[in-house]
């Protein structure tokens, strides 16, 4: 039995919530159906709904911008023929002239479970959106594809708040948009006329495999679910002059540089012993991005075990490991990043300058595990209100 969508069952029992209303869709390429079909054309065809207008996130609602921090322009969709405003660009909060025509504002992409990809905030700014110009908000629910059981990392601190980066939860949160939604709306303040539209079969432990759902990549560098697999440690690359693999097969599975020694590296890290992970030896030449047409040393992550996986530990330990090995070769990535023009994007990314400085020291990963464990204990705790599966 497959998971059934929370835009399936808004299209299904629950159309109430739209029938007769002026609708706006926030979708991106991963905003499909079970059978495939784009939430924005099914929509679109629905005699019962006035679709009007469709919002575009990052990498645009149909995917068709492909590289990193691209902005985008308002344009009108292809396929609907409608506009699509752009939340990527001059501005990343719906304006009330862009939400002037409509009274419901819907709300479905695909999410990888992690803090800071950006479609969680978003969805934040869009209920603020809604919150002031007097809309409705629907946020139509979709797996958490690395799971709802485990939370991992260190709670962002206020001032390092960013896109990549708004509310302070750990890295890895364990929970769905939805229920992001509901702990947005209600433990930060946004305040919105909020409904969830649930899942139905959805359980905390699955993986996106077990949901009996076809994987459509949400953003061009998380092309399979391995990739959002690692994704809440190796992200963290990008805050590095280390190429993190993107111009690539396998973005944030490749990890290098030109002056790095791939055996050298591969053997230090699999020496630390990081649960459920192995490093293998591995070259490759980006084709865009960081060192592009450049051979790099490196390792590519091998994902054994998911179950007792660390990828923030993982991810924070690679970088210790270059700059203990590179000293003299290894760099902070410098601003700007994602709206960021003052803090280091490692900063940003690690939610506060605690974990840069503990990189630099080479620390190890009982000492880098340990900073955290009270922070996902209280998260754990704090997110308990809002769950809505068991």
């Amino acid at each position: 039995m497959r998971v059934r969508l929370g835009v399936e069952v808004l299209l299904g029992e629950r159309q109430g919530l739209v029938r007769g209303a002026r609708v706006g869709a926030v979708v991106h390429p991963a905003s499909v159906l079970p059978d495939l079909r784009h939430t924005a054309d099914v929509l679109h065809s629905a005699k019962s709904i006035s679709l009007k207008a469709l919002f575009g996130p990052q990498h645009g609602a149909r995917g068709e911008l492909q590289d990193n921090m691209i902005e985008s322009e308002n344009y009108l969709d292809p396929d609907t023929g409608l506009e699509v405003f752009s939340l990527y660009g001059p501005t990343r909060w719906p304006t009330e002239e862009m939400m002037s025509e409509i009274e419901v504002l819907l709300y479905d992409l695909q999410d990888v479970g992690t803090r800071v990809y950006t479609f969680v905030y978003t969805m934040a700014y869009c209920m603020e959106a809604c919150a002031r110009f007097g809309k409705r908000c629907i946020v139509l629910d979709r797996p958490n594809p690395i799971n709802g059981l485990r939370v991992e990392g260190n709670i962002l601190e206020p001032e390092y708040a960013s896109f990549v980066g708004r509310y302070p939860i750990p890295m890895r949160h364990g929970m769905t948009v939805g229920e992001l939604a509901l702990l947005f709306n209600r433990q930060f303040g946004i305040g919105c006329d909020l409904t969830v539209v649930p899942m139905q079969g959805w359980k905390r432990a699955m993986w996106f495999e077990d949901c009996g759902l076809p994987w459509v990549q949400p953003s061009p560098n998380l092309p399979t679910v391995d990739s959002t697999v690692v994704y809440p440690g190796m992200v963290l690359v990008e805050g590095t002059a280390l190429s993190e693999g993107r111009g690539t097969t396998r973005p944030f599975e490749f990890i290098g540089a030109p002056y790095v020694n791939s055996r050298r590296l591969a053997d230090y890290l699999n020496l630390l012993g990081l649960p459920g992970v192995y490093f293998r030896p591995a070259y490759f030449r980006p084709t865009f991005q960081k060192y592009a047409g450049v051979m790099c040393g490196g390792v590519q992550v091998h994902v054994l075990d998911r179950s007792s996986f660390e990828p923030y530990l993982a991810g924070i330990s690679t970088i210790a490991a270059v700059n203990t090995l590179y000293p003299e070769s290894f760099a902070w990535r410098e601003p700007p990043y994602e709206y960021e023009y003052q803090k280091l994007p490692i900063e940003i990314l690690c939610g506060g300058k605690g974990l840069p400085e503990l990189m630099e020291k080479g620390a190890r990963p009982p000492e880098i595990r340990s900073t955290w464990q009270q922070d996902e204990a209280l998260f754990i705790e704090q997110r308990k209100p809002f769950l809505l599966y068991g």
